[in-house]
């Protein structure tokens, strides 16, 4: 069986209880809808709910970081896309972008490091041989894929300078 390039595994209506002030979703609502993308991509790998009581283990999310490209509102329905960048034998690290089913664009993304956790001392291990066979069958996939634009992406503000009133 061939693996998507992304994968799109969520899909999902914007409800109204996610709708801020501001009349579109609010920033927390962007990261519930990535968590369930994870959801769905952890049970792609097989790191199911079943597995992971049945082993007593675990993925902690370490960093994360979204970028909210543009609004959804009210009502729209939006899909999200994975890549996996990488990984190793006790970590890896992927990538989300949401997007508007309808119209196509690009919404906003998020990109995640996850850990591999042993429940019983909660502390990170190795993955097991068939997650890290699983990882090793998407990266493959995904291989080709380009590196998201937003990959890497550093938050700053340059130093204001009068002259850049002059426009």
């Amino acid at each position: 069986m061939s693996i998507p390039a992304p994968l799109k595994l969520y899909k999902g209506l914007i409800v109204p209880e996610w709708i801020d002030y501001n009349g579109h979703m609010n920033v927390a609502y962007y990261v519930l809808v990535f968590d369930r993308a994870t959801d769905d991509f952890f049970d792609f790998m097989g790191l199911t709910a079943e597995y992971r009581a049945a082993g007593n283990v675990s993925a902690f999310t370490a960093e994360m970081h979204v970028n909210y490209i543009r609004e959804v509102k009210e009502g729209d329905e939006v899909y999200v896309t994975t890549q996996l960048l990488g990984y190793d034998a006790k970590r890896f690290h992927y990538f989300h972008s949401m997007y508007h089913a309808e119209q196509g664009y690009l919404a906003a993304t998020s990109e995640l490091l996850c850990l591999f956790v042993d429940m019983n001392r909660r502390r990170v291990t190795q993955m097991p041989a068939p997650i890290l066979d699983r990882l090793a069958e998407i990266k493959q996939s995904h291989a080709s894929l380009p590196l998201p634009e937003q990959v890497g992406s550093v938050m700053r503000v340059k130093p204001y300078s009068s002259a850049d009133d002059a426009d």
